[in-house]
């Protein structure tokens, strides 16, 4: 494999399938199966997923809920879709620990560093919920960190298109789509992978981002292998 520890980021609203709302079984199964099968290749697999799909924090606050309370509820929004996940993996016999930023132990380990390194080790499934733990902060943000704190080899970010375009490929027939690109040519063509905070913590830890399209089966494994999908960003 070419990687050997990854960190997959994963969006809320993709769990979301053709649904408007909520968590989609079918949708939940695929990416279970995607992720099996690169485990069951013995690459060590740490998620971060996103709670868009149930409640957004920044949405809340544009409709004049305290930010701080309404990033609270989207931290707990990543709970439920890690919970959903983590159900899903062990269904097909993969072994997991959800690991949670903000106390919830009745649910959730608390994310402690060693431990979760152990459990990738032990070829456990490691799911990071809870964001980073405070408001302000996205799941972007989340898993960068996470990816430095275990020493992920890569993140790979989960998305519907497959890869990073001059522009809204959705909008414009013209885009044209990059198979690599550097953090700063990224930053100075104004493109948008993650936040900014997330991108910039990346970049100086010199950790490569991918962006693919998560919803076609076998990209996963085809990354992980080595094959050259989506849009690599490094250094």
């Amino acid at each position: 494999m070419h990687y050997k520890r990854i960190l997959l980021k994963l969006s809320g609203e993709a769990l979301m399938g053709e649904q408007q709302y909520g968590i989609d079984a079918k949708r939940l199964d695929e990416y279970a199966e995607e992720i099996k099968s690169v485990v069951d290749k013995g690459v060590e697999v740490a998620i971060v997923i996103g709670g868009g799909n149930i409640f957004r924090g920044l949405a809340g606050a544009s409709q004049g809920m305290d930010r701080v309370q309404g990033d609270h509820m989207g931290m707990l929004a990543t709970v439920i879709n890690g919970l959903a996940l983590q159900s899903a993996l062990e269904i097909k016999g993969v072994q997991t620990r959800l690991q949670s930023a903000i106390k919830i132990n009745e649910v959730a380990e608390p994310f402690i560093r060693r431990r979760a390194i152990r459990h990738l080790e032990k070829g456990r499934v490691v799911i990071f919920g809870g964001g980073t733990g405070n408001p302000y902060f996205t799941t972007d943000s989340a898993a960068v960190l996470r990816a430095i704190e275990i020493k992920a080899d890569v993140i790979l970010k989960g998305t519907r298109v497959d890869g990073i375009y001059t522009s809204d490929p959705e909008k414009d027939k013209n885009a044209t789509k990059f198979d690599s690109i550097s953090f700063n040519d990224v930053l100075s063509k104004g493109l948008k992978v993650m936040d900014t905070t997330a991108f910039t913590l990346s970049q100086e830890n010199e950790l490569p981002i991918v962006v693919f399209d998560m919803n076609t089966r076998g990209n996963l494994m085809k990354i992980v292998s080595g094959e050259n999908i989506g849009t690599v960003v490094d250094v």
